[in-house]
């Protein structure tokens, strides 16, 4: 198999959400993971600005952000994992997280930034309700007489 092939069959094929937008954030690349973790299939998010899934609330955020990785071809998401919610086709909410790469042609200009999504709604879910238990627990050792 040649290495195009297998690239494409993985990216493709991947559960979690791999997508590419350009350095105007447009949509270029949305693969069937992406398809399930947002309801939109590929041919309706492609060619779409990124707000397509981005909440309403964190979109200034999020663009200022965008350009500042598209001028200066670094972002520290390149290493680090980003915590972000997003916005399914359905209007609901999901706690994502992902990893970016700043894509560049020969010349080193940059074309735009590929990501790789996890849907992390779940555990994010399990996580609160725990910490809720634990308030609530410490609240009752508090209220506890001692003695």
């Amino acid at each position: 198999m040649d290495t195009e092939r297998l690239c494409s069959t993985i990216i493709e094929n991947a559960n979690d959400a791999v997508m590419f937008s350009d350095s105007e954030g447009i949509i270029q690349l949305w693969n069937s993971g992406a398809e399930r973790m947002f309801g939109y299939r590929s041919e309706e998010a492609r060619g779409k600005s990124l707000d397509l899934i981005i909440p309403e609330n964190l979109r200034q955020r999020h663009w200022d952000g965008y350009f500042r990785v598209m001028a200066s071809g670094t972002s520290r998401y390149s290493v680090e994992m980003l915590s972000a919610p997003a916005l399914r086709k359905d209007g609901s909410r999901i706690s994502t997280e992902f990893s970016m790469v700043v894509v560049t042609d020969t010349a080193g200009r940059v074309q735009g930034v590929a990501a790789i999504i996890r849907d992390v709604t779940a555990r994010w879910q399990r996580e609160r309700e725990q910490r809720e238990r634990i308030r609530e627990l410490e609240l009752l050792q508090k209220n506890v007489p001692q003695g």
